[in-house]
């Protein structure tokens, strides 16, 4: 498929620092949910300047959409994505990933590192398979929860937040460590989806194995 260039449908905010961004898609762009691709803003200065993002919509959707953390003391480009309007374009490339659904487990993200799961997510929903799939989901603050309400209403009590710098009512408080792990996930022998900060992962990936979670079982893919 190569380079295409797209043009935005809409900017909104999805928490106070991650926005969400839906453009056009081009003619038979094709991806597997949890792919991303390299984008670009289409404009002097940025066009080279490609970063990668994961797609949150779903394949067969006549959009795409991505879901963007940013970081307003950071005077690069995705903080140049704030700028951004309907009308504008951007550039992306031929879709790319790892991390792909390989059956029922618990998934595991820190922050941004959500990203991928929301379309995995999406998609099992949609054919209706969401099963007894967990998500561990860890960030600073409640409102830094991405798609919060999404995915109480797709997971219910399967959706279970740990807040490292605040503490709320009905949300673990602190970091995922062992013995959080142990008392949250009663089979070990599935399934674990990890995405997150380089060090969340491989504290995680540890933990897992010191659990003697099967090499085979882990699923990762760092940003």
């Amino acid at each position: 498929m190569g380079i295409q260039i797209i043009k935005v449908k809409s900017v909104t905010n999805s928490t106070h620092d991650v926005l969400r961004i839906v453009t056009e898609k081009p003619p038979h762009y094709q991806f597997e949910p949890g792919q991303a691709t390299e984008l670009a803003i289409n404009k002097p200065k940025w066009e080279h300047e490609k970063r990668p993002f994961t797609f949150t919509s779903l394949p067969h959707e006549d959009h795409l959409e991505f879901v963007i953390k940013t970081y307003p003391k950071h005077n690069g480009a995705t903080n140049e994505l704030l700028s951004l309007k309907a009308g504008d374009e951007l550039i992306i490339d031929d879709p790319w990933g790892t991390i792909g659904y390989k059956g029922e487990g618990v998934f595991i993200a820190g922050g941004a590192g959500i990203t991928p799961f929301i379309a995995i997510f999406r998609h099992l929903q949609s054919i209706n398979k969401i099963g007894n799939n967990k998500l561990i989901f860890a960030n600073k603050t409640k409102a830094d929860i991405i798609n919060a309400s999404e995915f109480h209403k797709m997971l219910g009590d399967n959706f279970i937040n740990i807040l490292s710098d605040e503490k709320v009512d009905k949300y673990a408080h602190g970091y995922i460590t062992e013995k959080f792990l142990r008392a949250t996930i009663a089979d070990m022998n599935t399934h674990f989806y990890l995405c997150g900060p380089p060090v969340m992962m491989d504290i995680v990936e540890k933990q897992l194995h010191n659990l003697k979670v099967d090499e085979k079982l882990i699923v990762t893919e760092g940003f």
